[in-house]
């Protein structure tokens, strides 16, 4: 009869090799400390480096905050925002990450963080992630990796995760969610394609992925370029006699390459738009008063509601001094896209990335394990180092076989939001079969 340790030793040894390693997060990415930010940090927090590409040195630069609740069960959701061209720091220091930022006591002086206490990472470890290479502190030693489009970015991205997830294998069994806003509404269902073709094919590891979610996200031209004239109108910020010369002069047509009478009517509703916070048409646009006369230059708006916009507080979740999306009327299909900061004078006057711009400078960049200015230039938040092609076409497709397939997926509009509304998801929902929800 085998004794007592030989058996131990059998069941070892046929055991161990089908139980995944449960290997703790990469030292050497841990963030301890954060300038700005007094205390401890609410919860572990990771940064760093995964190469995609060895031989042309293209690295892609993610920050993980883990969950401040149960970061072992939790979902681990990665975060993307758009652009083409904008960094994910974006969501991270303006939207939903876990500090509000406050201006420095000086100008130019290093802003003060505070909790945040509508972090997504109270409920998920939230990962954000500079991508493609080129955007944020993402870079490569070959500059032609800075041409790139959909297809190489999905590809690179799931590159990304695969690697991403042998570096931290503890999460391999944690739902996982693929989320973001903008653009990324083109960036998140080809990255899950990636994802569930990589599954299909036995990649390992594999990847637990559960679904998406998607706000105010390019979905398809037509639809989205084209709703924005009946929104204005819905919504009363153009009369219905402007309303009534642009569709007739257009014939339901307002993007792209329309008659001369057309684009004239276009420019007319642009023009009444056109000093509008367009990401949240209620709201005035925040900034800090000492911006106030270059912010509002040639400005239409009465100084009244101007000031509405002037604070000294930090900016809360959804009171932002920035929020890029897909610019109003943008000139694209498919092929080249055009970067925000090729947008020139067509900006928002009421933008400034300026408390991001200071904070990530090189002693946040040590603390974060980013590389220093001198090696990959100074952080953008829209960058317009890449050369970008739209190549992957209408989103409807990814939608329609992924919701088929059982994912979940969520796509959702702000009301008040002029630059992507809500009618495209009216006409959108058409299109999808209803479904009883058993949940």
């Amino acid at each position: 009869m085998a004794s007592t340790p030989s058996l131990l030793t059998l069941f070892l040894a046929l055991v161990l090799p089908l139980i995944p390693l449960a290997v703790a997060a990469p030292e050497k990415h841990l963030v301890t400390h954060l300038p700005g930010f007094d205390g401890a940090l609410p919860s572990k927090h990771y940064a760093g480096y995964i190469s995609v590409d060895e031989s042309n040195g293209r690295r892609m630069f993610y920050y993980l905050v883990l969950s401040e609740r149960d970061p072992a069960a939790d979902p681990v959701v990665l975060w993307l925002n758009g652009g083409p061209g904008c960094s994910s720091f974006d969501g991270f220091v303006y939207e939903n990450g876990p500090f509000n930022f406050e201006r420095g006591s000086t100008p130019g002086g290093l802003p003060k963080l505070h909790l945040n206490p509508y972090s997504w990472s109270k409920v998920s470890s939230m990962m954000y992630l500079d991508s493609p290479a080129g955007v944020g502190m993402s870079y490569s030693l070959n500059k032609s990796d800075y041409t790139t489009g959909d297809l190489k970015t999905a590809a690179d991205g799931h590159t990304f995760l695969l690697k991403w997830f042998e570096l931290y294998p503890e999460f391999q069994s944690n739902p996982f969610y693929i989320s973001g806003e903008s653009y990324a509404g083109i960036y998140i269902p080809t990255l899950a394609d990636e994802v569930v073709k990589g599954a299909q094919k036995a990649l390992k590891p594999r990847i637990n992925l559960k679904g998406y979610l998607i706000g105010n996200g390019v979905t398809d031209l037509d639809y989205d370029l084209n709703s924005f004239v009946p929104f204005a109108h819905g919504m009363g910020l153009i009369s219905t006699d402007l309303f009534e010369d642009v569709s007739a002069a257009c014939h339901g047509t307002f993007w792209g390459k329309v008659n001369d009478v057309c684009q004239e009517k276009i420019d007319r509703v642009r023009w009444e738009l056109k000093d509008l916070n367009k990401y949240n048409i209620l709201a005035p646009c925040y900034h800090h008063p000492e911006v106030q006369e270059t912010a509002f230059v040639n400005s239409s708006l009465p100084s009244s509601f101007r000031n509405l916009g002037e604070t000294e507080r930090p900016f809360p979740v959804r009171k932002r001094m920035v929020g890029l999306s897909w610019p109003l009327g943008l000139p694209v299909s498919s092929g080249h896209v055009t970067l925000w900061p090729e947008l020139g004078g067509r900006s928002l006057p009421c933008t400034s990335d300026e408390l991001a711009t200071i904070w990530l400078d090189d002693d946040v960049r040590a603390a974060i394990h980013a590389k220093p200015k001198s090696l990959i230039g100074s952080w953008e938040l829209n960058t317009a180092r890449i050369d970008y092609t739209h190549d992957t076409g209408s989103m409807v497709e990814y939608h329609k076989k992924f919701t088929a397939m059982g994912y979940r997926v969520l796509i959702y509009r702000y009301g008040a939001h002029l630059q992507l509304d809500h009618l495209t998801m009216l006409t959108l929902s058409n299109l999808f079969p209803a479904k009883e929800d058993t949940d």
